[in-house]
This record gives C-alpha cells, sequence and structure tokens, in this order.
C-alpha cells in the first residue's frame, strides 16, 4: 500500500485533505503530521484582534477533514526527513516510512535580533503561541497607564497588527495606550504600489499609530533604531522577515541559498520527485514567488492533483501564479485598503468584501460550523 506522509496542516494542505476526501477508491495509507488540531487562518488574525471574530470563526478544525479523507492524525513535529531512505523523524525519536511526502510547514520568523527585549517579545509565528498571548497583552494594556506597544515589521502582516492592536485598544478603553509601527528604511508595504503605500500612511497618522523607518535591534527597555532613537515597549510584537525551519538543512533535500526547498513548478523537490512541498517551506526554482498566502491557498489545489497524480503514475500539472494579486488590508475598524497592481482603494465596503472571501475559505473546510465560540 502506497504510504502518503502530509506534514504541517497549512492553507495548501487543506487542498490535499479535501482532495483526497473525494478520491475513495485510492489505496492509500495517508498520514497527516501536525503539532494542533487547529490550523489558525492567518488572514482573520488581525480581525479577531480587534474583536471582529471569535477564535472559532478563524480556526480550521483539522479532524473532521482528516476523518472525511480517511488519514491518521499524529499531533507531533517533524525534526528531520532522510529523504535517500524516504523516512521522516518526529521529535519524539520515532521514525516513519513514506513512499510520497507532502511539506507544508510554513515559515519561522527571524526574531534573533529582537532577543534582548526577553519575556515582551511577542513573534507572530507561530500563531498558536500568538494567540494564546494575545488576550493577556489586552487585559495588562486595559490595567496599566501609558502602556506601550512596538509593532517591528512593515509588511502587510506588520501594518494589520498595528491596525488591529491600535483599534483594540480604543475599543476596550485602555489609557493612554499607544500602538508605534517600525518598518526598515525602505518604509512599508515594499512591492505594493505608491497609492496603497500613501493610503496606509495617512490611515496610521490618522489613527494615532506613529510610523518609524531604519533598522531596529531589541535592547532591554524595547528598540533602538538607526536614527539614535530607543522606543520603550511593553509588548514588542515582531512581524519581521521569515527563515526556512532550521531542522531543514540537515536533510539531504535541494534547498536554495536561504535554506528552503527548492521546487519546480509542479511544486516537486528538485533533488526528489517523490517530494511535494508548498506554501513558505519552499521556492521555486524557475521563477520568484513572493512568501504570502495568497500563493499558498492558490497552489493547494495544484499541490493535492500533482500528489494523486504521482500515485496513479500521471503527469503533474503546473502551478501558473497570477501576474498581479489581490491584497485587502484590514485597518483596525472594519474598513480595509485594496492594493491589485497600480490600483488601490479604501472603504467599509473593502471590508466587507475581505470578510466575505474569508468567511467563504473558511466555510469551505467547515471551519464556521465546528468549535465553541471563544
Amino acid at each position: 500500500m502506497y504510504r502518503l506522509i502530509m506534514v504541517g496542516g497549512g492553507h495548501a494542505q487543506l487542498s490535499v485533505l479535501k482532495a483526497l476526501a473525494q478520491k475513495t477508491s485510492l489505496d492509500i495509507d495517508a498520514v497527516l503530521i501536525t503539532p494542533s488540531p487547529y490550523q489558525i487562518y492567518s488572514g482573520m488574525l488581525p480581525g479577531w484582534m480587534a474583536g471582529h471574530y471569535n477564535l472559532s470563526d478563524c480556526r480550521i478544525n483539522l479532524c473532521p477533514l482528516a476523518e472525511a479523507a480517511g488519514v491518521r492524525l499524529i499531533f507531533s513535529k517533524v525534526v528531520g526527513i532522510d529523504a535517500k531512505r524516504r523516512r521522516v523523524e518526529l521529535s519524539n525519536g520515532t521514525y516513519l516510512d513514506y513512499d510520497g511526502l507532502s511539506l507544508d510547514v510554513g515559515s519561522e520568523g527571524d526574531t534573533s535580533w529582537l532577543e534582548a527585549v526577553g519575556e515582551r517579545l511577542l513573534p507572530i509565528k507561530p500563531l498558536g503561541d500568538f494567540v494564546q498571548r494575545w488576550p493577556a497583552i489586552l487585559t495588562a494594556a486595559s490595567q496599566q497607564d501609558d502602556y506601550r506597544l512596538v509593532v517591528v515589521g512593515g509588511g502587510a502582516a506588520g501594518v494589520e497588527l498595528a491596525f488591529a492592536a491600535q483599534h483594540a485598544f480604543a475599543t476596550q478603553r485602555c489609557k493612554q495606550a499607544s500602538v508605534r509601527l517600525v518598518a526598515s528604511e525602505s518604509g512599508i508595504l515594499s512591492g505594493h504600489a505608491a497609492g496603497v503605500k500613501a493610503r496606509t500612511r495617512a490611515l496610521l497618522r490618522q489613527r494615532g499609530i506613529t510610523l518609524y523607518q531604519g533598522r531596529a535591534v531589541g535592547i532591554t527597555e524595547g528598540v533602538a533604531l538607526s536614527s539614535g532613537e530607543s522606543l520603550r515597549a511593553d509588548c514588542l510584537i515582531a512581524a519581521t522577515g521569515a527563515r526556512p525551519p532550521a531542522w531543514l538543512r540537515n536533510t539531504d533535500l535541494a534547498l536554495d541559498e536561504h535554506g528552503y526547498i527548492l521546487v519546480d513548478g509542479q511544486h516537486r523537490s528538485l533533488s526528489h520527485p517523490n517530494v511535494f512541498a508548498a506554501g513558505d517551506v519552499c521556492s521555486r526554482a524557475d521563477i520568484k514567488l513572493a512568501r504570502s498566502g495568497v500563493h499558498a491557498v492558490f497552489a493547494g489545489p495544484v499541490l493535492a492533483r500533482n500528489l494523486i497524480a504521482s500515485i496513479g503514475g500521471q503527469k503533474p500539472q503546473s502551478y501558473r501564479p497570477r501576474k498581479r494579486s489581490l491584497y485587502l488590508l484590514a485597518t483596525g475598524p472594519q474598513y480595509a485598503i485594496a492594493s491589485w497592481g497600480e490600483f488601490s482603494a479604501q472603504g467599509h465596503w473593502v471590508w466587507r468584501w475581505k470578510n466575505w472571501i474569508d468567511r467563504c475559505f473558511m466555510r469551505k473546510y467547515g471551519a464556521l460550523n465546528h468549535g465553541d465560540k471563544e
């Protein structure tokens, strides 16, 4: 019997589970290895922080999906892969052999230069840890005068988190709590059009979020900027650059210069064609692909088709990303900015559009029908 091992329950892997549920004739032994029974949808995380969603609205219960697909669940972490011998190593020291392997474990946040902040450092990844800690931070901000939160990272994630935190502080009547956003020298939202950046900067000023540009290094009190300024932080949210899981460097898979798994247009490993990868854990060898949840979602159906095709000896398909991706950036209240190439817009209608897209995605995997409200 063909054994398919899936590592990680990321956005792309959800499509694999859904496809397997529809292919009941496949004679395979499928296993999903993931640390948690829940997959948190990052697109709705800022809305949860801002108070628009319950936690159960933006997390997917993997258990019913796995059961419908006939997939065994193992709640653990993979810490090694021997691709030559076709086996994975789990964190408890056990090994599992495979015929085919699908990897969707995402990336890790690189916070090494901020660690002097100590316990006040809150990395955005892993999302499970973040959602556990955020309520306590909101409580502290409501009980303390002059609470200062600093968000480091000028990408879409950092911008949305800063807006969400500011809105949460305002609606919870946190006394004099403030939010500061630190971006690199190049500014916010690299890769987005000038109009999107201008709209975002204007809203940051309107919401009272101070923007700083420059290199930031963690210190005991908060962060020191390359300008010579220092910012005190009661909490520092790190939405910084990503890095691949460190254990990948000890595998025999082909990696790019940064340590991500090199894959072709079909999302197969360049060195081991029975290994597939999607999402932030991999790097396309043929094109430059931004590390974005947008691509993980759209690559998911292609990953699912190719995994099933490889089992039956059929020809795989390529994932061809769109020339322009649509980004809908939440800005705290039910108001958002749309970014699509050179086009930009903003308003409550953009948030309603984003909310509709996000909820459709979650309903696709039954997420709004499981779990208790929290």
